[in-house]
C-alpha cells in the first residue's frame, strides 16, 4: 500500500526570531525536520546597530521599533500554533552596553526568553545552515550581518576554524565616515591576521546575508541569468571580485539606478561589496556559491539528531511533496527501479540521486488543468524553496517533469533555462520524462508496474506484460512507448511473460 500523509504524526511548527544588527526577522517552519518548509517569513529593518561603534549603545529609535515588532512576531507565532519559538540576538545586542537591558525589556514585553549568542556560536550555526542546504560543502562560509562578519572553514559539511569580526556595514559606516580607503584599511586590518583564510585557496566561498544576496541579484540582472533563485547561484571568483569592486565605488544615485537594489540598502551595499572584495582577495576561492540558508536554518539543523542530519534534504523534500501532493504517496523508488533499464550502467551516484528525486515528485501536478499541467509543474519545480540541489539540477528536474506531463513545443522561459544544461543532460531529462509518462499511462497506480518491465537489450526496447493482461497495452501506451523508442533511437516491441511476474 502506498504511504499516505493522512494521519501521519507530524511534529509541531517551529519558529525562529533572529534579532540582528540591521533587521529582525520571524521565520516559521512547518515542523522540525531535515527539509522544513517555510510557512511564514517577515523582516523589519530596525537598525539596532546604527551608531553603535561611536556610542557603544543600541540605536534608540531602533530599540523602540524592535521591541514593538518583537511583540507582534510573538503574537503571530502564537496564532500560527508554533510549538517552539527560538529567539536569538546577535552582534549588536551582545556588543552594546545596553544590550542586556534591551533583552530584559523585550523579554518582559514578549513574555519569552531571548538568547544572546556568542560570535563563535553565531559562526557555527550559520555554517551549519549553509551545510544543511548544500550537503558535503567544502570551502569558506562568510555570513555578513549589519554588525559583524562570521567566517568558517567547512570540510565536507563540517565546521572547522572560525572567527567573528566587527566589520559589518553598519559598523564600517561609523568607522569610515564615508571614506572608502579608511573602510578598506579597517577591513584588511582584521582579515590579514587570519593566516588560515589565506591558506584556504581553492574550494568555494559561500556568502550568506541580505546584502550579499543583493549582489547576486545585481549580477543575475547584468548577465540576464534566466533562473532568479539565489540559493546555489554560482559565479567565478573573478566575476564576483569585479562586481564587488564596481559596487563598492558607487554612490547612492548610481546605486539607485541599478535594477534590483532596494532603497534600504543604498548606504550599506557599497561597504558590503567592499568586504566581499577583500575576503575574496585573500581567500582566492575557485567559485562563489551564494546560499539562502544561514543562521536560522542552522538553528533548526542543530536540533536534529545525528541520524536526521545525515539524511538527504533533496529526497526528504521530494518525499514530503509526494505525500502531500501525489495521488499515490511515495512511489519514487518503485518508478526509479522500473526506469533503470533506460539509463546506462555507468550512471553517476549524483545522477541516480537526482533521478530518484524526480521520480518521487512526478505526480505533483495532477490537480492542475490538463492543458496547463506541464507549464505549472515546470515553473513550480524551478522555484521550489528547497535545498540540496544546484541550478543545473533544478532545470533538469523541471524539464523532466514537463516532459512527463506531455509538453509540446516550448514552455514560457524554457529556451533560456536550457542553456544551463548540456546537450546530454537535456537528452537524459527528456528520456526520464518520457519514461515517466509511459509508466503513468501503463499503470495509473504505480504499484501495477511491478507486473510489467522495460527491457533494453542490444538494439531493441521491449515492454514486457503479464500473460492474460495484454489489454493493458492500449493506444496511449503504444504512442508513449514509440516516443521513448525515438528518444533512444531504438525500435520497440512488446512481449508477454508467462506464469511469473515481470522484471
Amino acid at each position: 500500500m502506498a504511504e499516505s500523509g493522512a494521519g501521519k504524526s507530524r511534529s509541531p511548527r517551529i519558529g525562529v526570531v533572529d534579532i540582528g544588527s540591521n533587521s529582525i526577522r520571524l521565520v516559521v517552519f512547518d515542523r522540525l525536520s531535515r527539509a522544513p518548509w517555510p510557512l511564514f517569513n517577515e523582516k523589519v529593518l530596525c537598525g539596532l546597530g546604527r551608531g553603535l561603534e561611536a556610542s557603544g549603545e543600541l540605536n534608540k529609535n531602533g530599540v523602540q521599533m524592535a521591541i514593538s515588532n518583537l511583540e507582534r512576531f510573538v503574537r503571530l507565532a502564537e496564532g500560527m500554533d508554533v510549538g517552539n519559538l527560538d529567539m536569538v540576538a546577535t552582534a549588536a545586542v551582545r556588543d552594546a552596553d545596553n544590550g542586556a537591558a534591551f533583552v530584559q525589556e523585550a523579554e518582559r514585553r514578549c513574555q519569552r526568553k531571548i538568547r544572546i549568542i556568542s560570535g563563535e556560536e553565531e559562526a557555527r550555526l550559520s555554517a551549519l545552515g549553509v551545510a544543511s542546504g548544500m550537503p558535503e560543502t567544502s570551502g569558506i562560509m562568510g555570513d555578513l550581518g549589519g554588525g559583524s562578519l562570521e567566517l568558517v572553514r567547512l570540510t565536507r559539511g563540517e565546521p572547522g576554524r572560525h572567527v567573528t569580526l566587527p566589520i559589518g556595514p553598519l559598523r564600517l559606516m561609523d568607522i569610515a565616515d564615508g571614506d572608502r580607503d579608511k573602510a578598506r584599511k579597517a577591513v584588511d586590518q582584521y582579515l590579514e591576521k587570519l593566516d588560515w583564510l589565506a591558506e584556504s585557496k581553492g574550494g568555494d566561498f559561500y556568502p550568506v546575508g541580505g546584502a550579499w544576496r543583493t549582489l547576486a541579484r545585481i549580477h543575475m540582472e547584468q548577465v540576464h541569468y534566466p533562473l532568479h533563485v539565489i540559493h546555489a547561484y554560482t559565479i567565478s571568483r573573478r566575476a564576483a571580485e569585479e562586481l564587488a569592486r564596481v559596487i563598492s565605488r558607487l554612490g547612492r544615485r548610481s546605486l539607485a539606478s541599478i535594477r534590483g537594489v532596494p532603497r534600504r540598502r543604498l548606504d550599506s551595499l557599497p561597504l558590503a561589496a567592499l568586504v566581499l572584495e577583500r575576503v575574496l582577495r585573500l581567500a582566492r576561492p575557485e567559485r562563489v556559491n551564494f546560499s539562502a540558508y544561514g543562521l536560522r536554518e542552522g538553528l533548526i539543523f542543530d536540533r536534529l539528531s545525528p541520524a536526521e542530519q545525515r539524511k538527504d534534504p533533496l529526497f526528504e523534500a521530494a518525499h514530503d511533496l509526494a505525500l502531500l501532493d501525489g495521488r499515490f504517496g511515495s512511489q519514487g523508488a518503485r518508478l526509479k527501479a522500473w526506469l533503470t533499464p533506460l539509463f546506462e550502467a555507468k550512471e553517476s551516484p549524483a545522477a541516480a540521486r537526482l533521478r530518484l528525486a524526480v521520480c518521487e515528485i512526478s505526480d505533483i501536478a495532477w490537480r492542475e488543468h490538463p492543458d496547463y499541467r506541464a507549464e505549472q509543474a515546470f515553473m513550480r519545480i524551478l522555484r521550489l524553496p528547497i535545498g540540496g540541489l544546484d541550478h543545473h539540477e533544478r532545470v533538469f528536474a523541471a524539464v523532466a517533469i514537463a516532459q512527463r506531463y506531455g509538453f509540446e513545443g516550448e514552455l514560457p522561459g524554457m529556451e533560456s533555462m536550457l542553456r544551463l544544461l548540456s546537450d546530454q543532460d537535456r537528452r537524459d531529462a527528456d528520456l526520464l520524462g518520457l519514461g515517466l509518462r509511459l509508466a503513468y499511462s501503463l499503470a495509473a497506480a504505480p504499484a501495477l508496474l511491478d507486473r510489467t518491465a522495460l527491457v533494453r537489450s542490444g538494439s531493441r526496447l521491449t515492454l514486457n506484460l503479464p500473460k492474460g493482461e495484454e489489454a493493458m497495452f492500449g493506444e496511449a501506451v503504444q504512442r508513449r512507448l514509440e516516443a521513448l523508442g525515438r528518444a533512444l533511437d531504438l525500435p520497440i516491441g512488446t512481449a508477454t511473460l508467462t506464469n511469473r511476474r515481470a522484471g
